[in-house]
């Protein structure tokens, strides 16, 4: 198996505030180690407006980090295309992919939180038309290097050269979150690579997976199972006690991203609100416990067909160390790439 990481970045840390921007720092020490450890990559979230300082420029630190690294892939989980400019958007994420040697995994959504939506003063129904309007800019930025123009519903550019070119072509992968069968057949057929939610069952992990190799299969893409990345919360507990004590504090954690991506009126929102109402049902699949728990429930996600697993740690670097040096070698076979 292949493990990455799924991160959120803050600008503060336990000790100082926002305003020193020590956190984002932290999250760049974080990476530089996991880098040295043998992990394959690090998906950073974008959001806004929440009142605890979450990233919110995401390609930014993405930058940062492949300014210190040289092998781990740096990946956004997601950018919220309705919110920017398919342009500049693609602009930036060329620069990235250049500087960082083709090391850009970009990782696109329509974006799920009511409050950030209001926020940037966009409806949220029109999201998904956002979302097509700006995936079809951003492909022809990426991969045309005459002038064009575009005339849409939400944005008009006339006689455009888009620069500069990204380093992998004909573009850095799109991974897109999906959950169901129609995102996933959608996903599968534009070629899509796939992003699968922490909180879904290994059963469930399977029949999405399946369905989304059929899916490209039957259009010609082929398939690899690194095209798909499964997230997972993990924290390796010294005893059930500590394990009990993890899983409250990310439940508690978990109730915060909910409260602000509920819409006033109950509907729509996060993939979370789907296990959100039932109680410990976003744990239910969490990895936590000891070193042989862990292993033991890791190995039926890649028994269902996982092969590509991103991590979000609790604990900090102890628990990247601990996962690392206690887990990984337990499915660190050799796998051959896929042709």
């Amino acid at each position: 198996m292949r493990f990455g990481l799924f991160c959120s970045a803050q600008a503060n840390s336990n000790d100082l505030g926002p305003e020193t921007g020590q956190g984002f720092r932290d999250y760049l020490d974080f990476n530089v180690e996991a880098e040295a450890l043998g992990y394959h990559a690090s998906f950073l979230v974008e959001h806004h407006f929440t009142g605890w300082n979450q990233v919110s420029a995401t390609l930014t630190l993405l930058t940062c980090l492949a300014m210190r690294t040289t092998t781990l892939r740096v990946g956004s989980a997601v950018m919220v295309l309705p919110w920017h400019n398919p342009v500049l958007l693609a602009e930036q994420a060329a620069t990235l992919d250049l500087v960082s040697g083709g090391r850009l995994d970009f990782g696109i959504g329509k974006g799920y939180r009511h409050n950030e939506f209001v926020g940037f003063g966009i409806p949220q129904e029109e999201a998904e038309a956002r979302f097509e309007e700006s995936v079809e800019v951003m492909t022809r930025s990426f991969t045309s290097r005459t002038r064009f123009s575009h005339h849409g519903r939400f944005w008009q550019f006339e006689d455009i050269v888009v620069e500069p070119p990204p380093a992998q072509q004909p573009h850095p992968p799109f991974w897109v979150a999906a959950a169901s069968a129609v995102s996933i057949r959608k996903a599968a057929a534009r070629g899509f690579n796939l992003i699968l939610d922490q909180y879904a069952s290994p059963d469930a992990i399977g029949e999405r997976i399946a369905l989304y190799r059929a899916e490209r299969e039957a259009h010609g893409h082929g398939f690899d199972p690194m095209q798909v990345v499964v997230a997972r919360q993990v924290y390796v507990a010294k005893d059930q006690s500590d394990k009990d004590a993890a899983l409250a504090r990310q439940a508690k954690h978990t109730r915060r991203t909910v409260d602000v991506s509920r819409a006033p009126d109950g509907k729509g929102g996060s993939h979370v609100l789907a296990y959100a109402d039932n109680a410990g049902t976003t744990e239910a699949h969490a990895l936590y416990g000891t070193p042989d728990e862990i292993c033991e429930n890791l190995a039926a996600v890649n028994k269902a067909g996982a092969e590509y697993v991103a991590l979000t740690l609790s604990g900090g670097a102890e628990q990247l160390r601990r996962f690392a040096q206690e887990i990984m070698p337990a499915f660190s076979a050799v796998r051959e790439p896929a042709s």
